[in-house]
């Protein structure tokens, strides 16, 4: 086999499995669901930590930003499920916040305000926005896992149109979408894969009436611009870094940051969108 296939093979099977697993927890239960998004968000936030100690210098803590990152998303679930230990979560994720303020007064490293800007930058830009699917879809008596699926869906969607329509079409329609960010991003391919996305909202209407065609058609435009917004923001992120891909735990797909950059906005998005329409 040709090293290109073999490329080829790999991303897809990586692609198939982690799609699979998604879905397959998502599906299941809020439990499953959870304990997904918590490993992911760990992965992610220490890949992130190990970009900014690698490329920037810094001396983050690893470990406890991982764990903080599982505590925040814990706590939401357990809020989300009325658990008694929600409390008790949300207090651990503060008790170890305050760690890492404190802990930069004895480790004597040479950029503590660094340190502290980038461990707080984690939270908010990568644990954060993981530790929210329960706020789309979970409650105490229900579990609504459609949400947050349709919010997968609707990425996928709006990123093989966008690739699709301008692969078709960048002849004829040029103009570049951020070209200073991202080259090969094209007004034409995001229109294109926003219609494609509508379109599949309304198969998700017909299916689940728990939002009007309108507000499901809304969702899917909200996932399409921050999710757009997303993937540029870490096209940014790896410019600024001189770096390719965030990472190689997943083989053919580079790093956590690469697979799940679009969703880090779109999440947020989509939960902010819920409170709108009520």
């Amino acid at each position: 086999m040709s090293p290109k296939l073999n490329n080829m093979f790999v991303r897809a099977l990586t692609g198939i499995v982690y799609v699979a697993l998604l879905v397959g927890s998502v599906i299941y239960g809020p439990l499953t669901m959870f304990l997904f998004f918590a490993l992911v968000s760990a992965a992610a936030t220490w890949e992130f930590a190990t970009l900014m100690n690698r490329h920037n210098g810094l001396e983050l803590n690893r470990p406890i930003l991982s764990i903080a990152s599982v505590l925040l998303g814990g706590a939401i679930w357990c809020y989300q499920m009325q658990a008694a230990t929600a409390g008790q979560l949300f207090a651990l994720y503060g008790f170890t916040m305050l760690y890492l303020l404190v802990s930069e007064l004895y480790r004597q490293a040479p950029n503590p305000l660094a340190n502290w800007a980038f461990s707080f930058a984690s939270q908010f830009y990568v644990a954060m926005p993981l530790a929210l699917p329960s706020l789309i879809s979970v409650g105490a008596d229900t579990y609504h896992w459609i949400f947050i699926l349709a919010t997968f869906v609707f990425l996928w969607v709006n990123d093989t149109g966008a690739y699709l329509t301008g692969s078709a079409l960048h002849n004829v329609f040029p103009a570049k979408l951020f070209e200073r960010i991202s080259p090969n991003k094209s007004w034409v391919g995001s229109i294109g894969g926003g219609i494609l996305t509508v379109l599949v909202s309304l198969v998700f209407a017909h299916y689940d009436p728990t939002l009007t065609r309108l507000q499901w058609a809304g969702m899917a435009l909200v996932v399409v611009v921050f999710g757009t917004w997303g993937d540029l923001v870490e096209s940014l992120l790896k410019r600024q870094l001189g770096i390719k891909d965030s990472g190689k735990v997943l083989p053919g797909h580079g790093g956590m940051l690469d697979r799940f950059d679009s969703a880090l906005l779109s999440i947020p998005a989509v939960v902010l969108y819920f409170i709108f329409i009520g």
